[in-house]
């Protein structure tokens, strides 16, 4: 019923793109007089009461950015980090926990991820983002109850924007290549369409530490989008289609041994999405909107002798109702509806499951803001899950105050839930020689609780901005991934006592001069579940980061130099049977620095860098347990708590073609 359903939207998107298009009047400008805008800003804070940051291109070409999970390295409350070193998965931490507690959104439309979790950071190019907005615990209740940790929302480049050709290549010391072309066109005063196309691929086979695995697979990816907007009197529509493929090749290299552990994965997703949008009123700003979105993905993969296939169908919809009574009174309402449906096959106890979940939901969230200096936005929904045939409540509430031109204070406290797809989200644990055990039953559930203050100080001509901020997170029921419970099995239950995070971080921000701008970071993590009765340390964690980036923008910014120095605490390493039947327990992983550089050369239509990573060429020495044994039950490539590649450097080109 889905893929007859995501069928129908791909129909509805054609006949809607076909039909704008019937207005082929187009007007013509005087082009002596040209304002263009190449850059959104650095970083900012978000004006309303979540607390926030929004993160632009300025800030997104500090770094290579190839993909959105290397967008965060000059954010000092993001962690990025690699989950085992045979698939290459990556995990976005925020307040300490792991990723699938941070709600993603592609332009305000929820991601559905499942089997794609581990992968997704890279399925977002970074030469495709225009911004991301990062709003830290429980956000906004309008795109559902899974935000418990935070909220991340990518915006991509518009086709309504100047129109144009961007070119990006990316070459590094690891031979891998990527190429990213961003075309649009306004085909006439009210339709514009845009082309998005990505392509990657690494060409080495890397072992720096010799020991006959790859340190991250080979990825051959390609991923092209299709986009439209439509824009005449009160009425706006935005309609896209996407295709992704994706292979990803690793595990023991082939020259290593006679019988060599692979790992291999095909990735497929087709989405499509459309948004509308018709004004009624102007003058309270009353509108009203739908927004759909669809996609199919499936994915096989193959680890050692064993083989998992995902299936996965998803429809989102939502009705969204918005109403200024006037300037101190905003009421938004709306309506939404989702279906998951999760086809999933594992050779080595012959699963074949198969799991449909329709959630229709309803929410309505009040704004009151009487002036500059104090805003209270409340919000409020429930679900019904057919899954657990059961409907929740889900409150938030955030509060903005200031006091004072010199500080801001916020506060916020609001319940989440989420459907866990245990083994879908887990599935690279599959590469461990471990057996792996899901037990999961319940939904996940917890309540966040947040205060953030932000400190505007004079220091000479300039201003210091400086926030603190601290972040309670208590769950209810999790998912628990428990390595502690028996060295030979991973397993993954339902919380059986406490879990819970607490987070503070201070930043500090400071021009020192004009092209001069300095960042300094601390964060400290307590972090603890109940493993097998035992209130333990959340394993593979770094207690602490602290952060340091210099920005400089010498000879009229036509230079940048950017530095950014992590240093990143020690941790527990869960229980784990060494390669000489040994047990391994309460060992600890040590704090260790990164250090990261790049140089950019701005010229009139196009931008040279080149830079480096990790240089100071720190790396987790076995991240790969009982490597020489892959067949064996001690075998383990997922205990990864540091980087697993050396230093790298690299080098691109972005290029702008401006005025088709």
């Amino acid at each position: 019923m889905i893929k007859r359903l995501f069928v129908a939207s791909l129909f509805m998107l054609a006949t809607i793109s076909v039909g704008a298009q019937t207005d082929t009047t187009r007007s013509r400008t005087l082009e002596e007089v040209s304002i263009q805008q190449r850059k959104a800003e650095g970083v900012s804070r978000m004006g309303g009461a979540q607390n926030g940051t929004e993160i632009g291109q300025d800030e997104l070409f500090r770094a290579a950015c190839c993909n959105l999970g290397e967008s965060f390295v000059t954010n000092p409350s993001v962690d990025v980090n690699y989950n085992d070193a045979a698939v290459g998965a990556r995990q976005i931490k925020l307040l300490g926990l792991s990723g699938q507690y941070v709600q993603m959104l592609l332009e305000n439309l929820p991601v559905t991820l499942g089997a794609a979790m581990p992968y997704q950071l890279g399925y977002v190019p970074g030469a495709w983002m225009k911004s991301i907005s990062v709003s830290k615990g429980a956000s906004s209740v309008k795109n559902g109850p899974q935000s418990i940790t935070g909220q991340i929302n990518v915006e991509y480049l518009k086709p309504d924007e100047e129109p144009g050709l961007l070119l990006n290549i990316y070459g590094d010391s690891r031979l891998k290549v990527e190429g990213n072309a961003m075309g649009n066109i306004h085909l006439n005063n009210h339709l514009s369409t845009e082309v998005l196309a990505h392509y990657e691929r690494d060409f080495m086979h890397m072992d720096e530490n010799g020991d006959g695995w790859h340190d991250s697979p080979n990825v051959n990816q390609l991923h092209l989008q299709n986009r439209w907007k439509y824009q005449k009197g009160r009425y706006i529509m935005h309609a896209g289609i996407g295709y992704l493929q994706e292979e990803r090749e690793g595990g023991q290299l082939l020259s290593f041994a006679t019988n060599p552990y692979r790992v291999l994965l095909d990735s497929r997703r087709m989405d499509a999405y459309m948004k509308h949008a018709y004004l009624l009123n102007r003058e309270h700003n009353t509108n009203l909107a739908f927004f759909a979105t669809g996609s199919l993905y499936d994915l096989d993969g193959t680890f050692g002798l064993k083989s998992y296939a995902d299936r996965q169908q998803s429809l989102n919809a939502q009705l969204v109702l918005e109403h200024d009574f006037n300037d101190s009174h905003n009421l938004s309402t709306g309506l939404s509806f989702n279906a998951d449906l999760m086809d999933e096959t594992l050779s080595t106890v012959n699963l074949q499951s198969s799991t449909l979940e329709y959630t229709p939901g309803a929410y309505a969230q009040y704004t009151y803001k009487p002036s500059y200096k104090f805003t209270a936005m409340a919000g409020l929904r429930a679900d019904y899950s057919t899954l657990y045939d059961r409907t929740y409540v889900t409150p938030r509430l955030h509060v903005k105050w200031v006091p004072a031109d010199w500080m801001t204070l916020r506060v916020s406290s609001g319940k989440g839930y989420r459907t866990p797809h245990a083994l879908a989200e887990n599935h690279y644990l599959l590469t461990s020689g471990r057996t792996l055990v899901d037990s999961v039953t319940r939904q996940e559930e917890a309540w966040n609780s947040g205060l953030s203050l932000a400190f505007y100080i004079p220091a000479g001509d300039r201003t210091v901005t400086l926030n603190a901020e601290y972040y309670y997170t208590d769950f209810i029921n999790q998912a628990v991934v428990d390595y502690d419970s028996d060295p030979t099995s991973i397993v993954i239950a339902d919380l059986d006592g406490r879990s819970f995070s607490h987070t503070a971080q201070v930043d500090a921000t400071y021009d020192i001069t004009e092209d001069l701008n300095i960042l300094a970071a601390f964060r400290y993590n307590y972090v603890r579940c109940t493993y097998d009765g035992r209130l333990l340390e959340k394993p593979l964690q770094s207690r602490y980061k602290g952060l340091v980036t210099l920005s400089w923008k010498p000879m009229l910014a036509l230079w940048q130099i950017d530095l950014t120095l992590q240093l990143n605490g020690g941790g527990r390493i869960p229980a784990y049977i060494d390669a000489d039947g040994t047990l391994v327990n309460g060992e600890e992983f040590p704090a260790y620095p990164q250090l990261n550089l790049q140089v950019t050369r701005e010229f009139r239509h196009f931008s040279l860098y080149v830079g480096g990573e990790n240089l100071t060429n720190y790396r987790q020495p076995n991240p790969v347990v009982n490597a020489a044994n892959p067949w064996s039950a001690t075998f383990d490539p997922t205990l990864v708590w540091g980087p697993v590649h050396g230093i790298m450097v690299y080098a691109g080109i972005r290029m702008n073609f401006w005025k088709i």
